[in-house]
């Protein structure tokens, strides 16, 4: 038996619909398959560099919340803040500057370090992922010099089932100066060039899947 998009091999049918020709299966009939909708968790850079493209990705992510079972908003610079309440309350009128203002996203000196925002999102909220969960990065991938923290990302996709890395950055500019886009890429199931809403759209498409 092999999976299909179309779904599984119904044997009983198919052995059913066989009769009509002595016994071959010459049509083999499938089970529907069932939409299931994704536990999605966003972790949304929100530096400078890309702050424009965190506001519309997650206001868009926002209002198609039912599109997911769960999903969690988390926005970071050299720390991480869960914002998925703060979403949630804004309504249909999303202030995301403010939002970030309010979020508790710098740690240190409020430049990008996923090294350690890794580590903080593993250490609370690493044990709400499960084989459920699709993670998504957003972000540019420039780590400033500093410890990538490839073991804890290595971790984190261990426990979910999916992770997507949405890079606002031309592909050219990927691993150039402190960008190590090529560094997370092998723990990612796929990376996206997203620079406009049609490449949004596509990913969006891809991780709500069936």
């Amino acid at each position: 038996r092999r999976r299909r998009r179309r779904g599984r091999l119904d044997v009983r049918r198919t052995l059913r619909h066989s009769l009509a020709y002595g016994g071959v299966p010459v049509h083999p009939a499938f089970r529907a398959r069932k939409a299931s909708k994704p536990d999605l968790y966003v972790l949304a850079d929100v530096s400078g560099s890309v702050i424009e493209f965190a506001k519309f990705t997650l206001s868009l992510l926002h209002a198609m919340d039912q599109e997911f079972s769960k999903l969690r908003s988390f926005a970071f610079v050299d720390g991480v803040d869960e914002v998925s309440k703060m979403l949630d309350e804004a309504g249909d009128v999303l202030d995301l500057q403010r939002l970030f203002t309010r979020a508790k996203v710098v740690w240190a000196d409020g430049h990008s370090n996923y090294g350690n925002v890794f580590a903080t999102f593993e250490e609370r909220y690493g044990a709400d992922l499960d084989g459920r969960s699709t993670l998504l990065i957003m972000g540019d991938a420039r780590n400033n010099y500093r410890d990538p923290g490839l073991e804890v990302l290595r971790r984190l996709a261990g426990r979910v089932r999916h992770v997507y890395w949405l890079n606002p950055e031309p592909q050219e500019e990927w691993n150039t100066s402190d960008s190590i886009m090529g560094v997370y890429a092998p723990h990612c199931e796929q990376v996206f060039e997203v620079r406009n809403l049609r490449q949004l759209a596509a990913c969006v498409d891809e991780i709500t899947a069936v």
